[in-house]
């Protein structure tokens, strides 16, 4: 659903790229209307301007490769190196490898468990690797059809030289947005199935006074939940693992019922303060247990790739910044957590303002988790490409 606002909307097994050029050797003059990866040659080889104008005016255009959605094999390699090595984790392995090549660790365990599921962890490093730079190049364009000689070809190879850098924080930017889009599909999916909440919980509230709250807030912790068993199950534990977690949710389901039930006592009480926290936290008592049981769930596996060599990190304040790091590198999860925390917030907000019969606000209280996590899975595809862009800037500076 949200995806398709922040990445082409057409899937690709060699992904989708844009590709900007120039044709007119007047062009180097207007560097404010460059491409950054050009401007970025002009600034750090400024020689650099005078051979773009000799090829330009030879009947050629030079233009920026940019991929903007990872091509299908990348993201099954590094999904199967996460799951089946790795314990679930990237941010561990797969910046260093798409940087300084950097191998991860595998162990004989790890090759037996991905034989078992017909996977190949060498091939899917070695599929990485191969096309680590291919996410940004430099390519030539025969405009006239004149032939491209040698030395233009040379050319070309020195200018994708100079902006490897450039390249090779690009390939880690993309790869592990994508990752963490392409395990966030069916949460994002779920999160639009919450929009029907709203109608339904005015309703009730209308004809049934206590009803529609405890709606509002059941049926949105119940998808919500969803959205987090969905996100956890993308970023690859198994449903044996997330069961082991789920026992404890049915009797704090049964106390999330019983206290969106008690509101509208409180509120006859005028204990609007009390009321309005009830319902925020019975809005989103399974979906932020299993949050913070995530967190611990990631911890376990960060101790795991600890004892295993895979990281450096020994200390508990580090893995537990690894666990945290990695749990949010998932913008469902974080949008989740973040409404979660709000939640209760919100509630005593709606209390105060007398606002707690309208079924549309209930809905909106009870439905803050989601609309917070959708506003950060809209977001973060936004906010990851100004970062980056921003970062470039500064490199050129």
């Amino acid at each position: 659903m949200f995806e398709g606002l922040s990445r082409p909307p057409k899937e690709s097994p060699v992904g989708s790229y844009k590709l900007e050029v120039i044709s007119l050797s007047e062009e180097c003059n207007w560097e404010k209307y460059l491409p950054l990866e050009i401007r970025y040659i002009f600034k750090t080889q400024p020689e650099y301007k005078e051979r773009f104008r000799q090829i330009l005016d030879n009947g050629k255009a030079i233009g920026v490769r940019t991929v903007l959605r990872t091509p299908e094999n990348i993201l099954r390699a590094v999904h199967t190196i996460s799951v089946h090595s790795q314990h679930n984790y990237i941010v561990n392995w797969l910046p260093k490898l798409l940087k300084d090549k950097h191998l991860p660790v595998f162990t004989e365990q790890d090759y037996i468990e991905a034989k078992k599921h017909n996977e190949d962890l060498d091939e899917a490093m070695d599929t990485i690797l191969r096309d680590r730079l291919r996410f940004k190049k430099i390519v030539l364009i025969d405009e006239e059809n004149v032939g491209i000689k040698p030395e233009e070809q040379r050319f070309i190879t020195e200018l994708s030289e100079i902006i490897y850098p450039i390249a090779v924080d690009y390939s880690v930017f993309r790869v592990v947005v994508d990752n963490a889009q392409e395990r966030t599909k069916i949460a994002q999916s779920i999160i639009k199935a919450l929009l029907v909440i709203g109608p339904v919980a005015h309703i009730l509230e209308k004809f049934a006074s206590g009803f529609g709250k405890i709606f509002a807030a059941s049926a949105d912790d119940l998808l919500g939940e969803s959205a987090e068993l969905m996100a956890l199950r993308g970023s690859g534990f198994s449903w044996k693992e997330l069961s082991k977690r789920g026992i404890i949710l049915i009797p704090v389901f049964v106390l999330a019922t019983w206290g969106a039930f008690s509101v509208e006592g409180l509120i006859e009480e005028n204990r609007l303060i009390l009321a309005g926290a009830i319902f925020g936290v019975s809005a989103v008592a399974l979906s932020l247990t299993t949050a913070v049981q995530s967190i611990f769930m990631y911890k376990k596996n960060a101790i795991r790739l600890s004892k295993e060599g895979k990281t450096l990190l020994n200390t508990n304040k580090e893995l537990l910044r690894l666990s945290l790091i990695q749990d949010f590198t998932n913008p469902a999860r974080l949008g989740l957590f973040l409404g979660a925390m709000m939640a209760p917030f919100m509630g005593i907000i709606g209390s105060l303002l007398g606002v707690m019969h309208n079924g549309w606000v209930l809905a909106g209280i009870g439905s803050t988790e989601s609309i917070v996590a959708g506003v950060t899975v809209i977001s973060s595809g936004f906010i990851n490409e100004w970062k980056f862009k921003r970062k470039l800037k500064r490199l050129m500076n």
